[in-house]
């Protein structure tokens, strides 16, 4: 009898200490496998708008074409910031003969052309290549040479005569010979002193204004320059001096030009005209005017806007 009541104690607590771990054991955790996510779908875009801020930022690209002196005379440098900073516009600058400039405006590569050619201007206005024109400033060509100025040329009151003597004495001469402004005014007073310059003495160097004024010195021979280029040179070394200046048929006027949109898809025709009314705006007109005078003690280029002519 106590043997069996042994036993049932035994088993009941066997039963009780069985229970008592199963309540003790922690609570299984659920994995990533058991438990539902809700999906969500992928948020709708906003719709792109046709200028971000970002693009509203960028700058305008316009395509300036324009005459060598106006580059080399540093005139551009010391205007164009202020113009690409107010309006937001980077401006490429192109910087050739006249000649070139007017070929490129044909040929739709240029927005704008700011030029010295009055009589080829005339002709891209009359063929529609052109479709506005406004003067903006002037300055004057100079004949310049070597000290020694072994045509005789110092003081003569002509261009034509200056031209003859440096034929007949057969004395180096550098010309353009890349249809610019500069060449083409050369080109005349040829025609009006009735020669043709042939000969090993006539250089015919197919450059800007810069390189044949260089040139010219190195072979310490004649040429014809505008004064601003000559100037700007000047400054930097150039030895030539000036032979003959005052010739009323050496003055040197400035055009610009918004080339026709027609010539092409690319052109920013409102961008070149923005550009004309800044440059030959009051402010603008009266900054081309002071340009270098205190530096050199005279203005390398004079203004003649319309707008500046009926101010003054």
């Amino acid at each position: 009898m106590f043997q069996k009541m042994s036993f049932y104690k035994i088993l009941v607590a066997l039963i009780l200490s069985m229970l008592l771990v199963a309540a003790c054991a922690p609570t299984a955790t659920p994995t990533a496998e058991s438990v539902a996510v809700p999906t969500q779908a992928p948020p709708t875009k906003a719709p792109k708008l046709a200028f971000t801020n970002t693009e509203i930022q960028q700058p305008q690209e316009m395509i300036l074409a324009t005459t060598s002196s106006t580059q080399d005379s540093g005139l551009l440098d010391y205007l164009l910031p202020d113009f690409d900073k107010e309006f937001n516009i980077k401006t490429k600058v192109i910087a050739v003969g006249s000649g070139q400039a007017l070929q490129m405006g044909k040929d739709g590569d240029a927005d704008v052309l700011l030029i010295h050619s009055p009589a080829a201007e005339k002709e891209f206005m009359d063929a529609g290549d052109g479709v506005r024109r406004e003067d903006v400033m002037y300055n004057d060509f100079v004949i310049v040479g070597p000290a020694e100025d072994p045509a005789k040329i110092t003081g003569l009151k002509t261009s034509v005569d200056a031209f003859k003597a440096i034929a007949e004495s057969e004395s180096k001469f550098v010309s353009r010979g890349d249809d610019s402004g500069t060449h083409v005014k050369e080109k005349n007073i040829w025609k009006k002193a009735e020669l043709e310059p042939v000969g090993d003495w006539y250089v015919s160097a197919g450059q800007n204004m810069g390189a044949v004024l260089t040139m010219a010195d190195e072979l310490q021979g004649y040429t014809l320059s505008d004064r601003a280029t000559y100037l700007a040179f000047l400054q930097q070394g150039l030895s030539l001096k000036i032979m003959v200046e005052g010739d009323s048929s050496l003055l040197n006027p400035y055009g610009v030009i918004a080339v026709n949109p027609a010539k092409s898809p690319k052109i920013r025709n409102d961008l070149a005209n923005q550009f004309i009314d800044w440059i030959i705006s009051i402010p603008v007109q009266e900054k081309i005017q002071v340009f270098k005078k205190e530096e050199l003690g005279q203005s390398l280029f004079y203004p003649s806007s319309k707008l500046w002519q009926e101010a003054k």
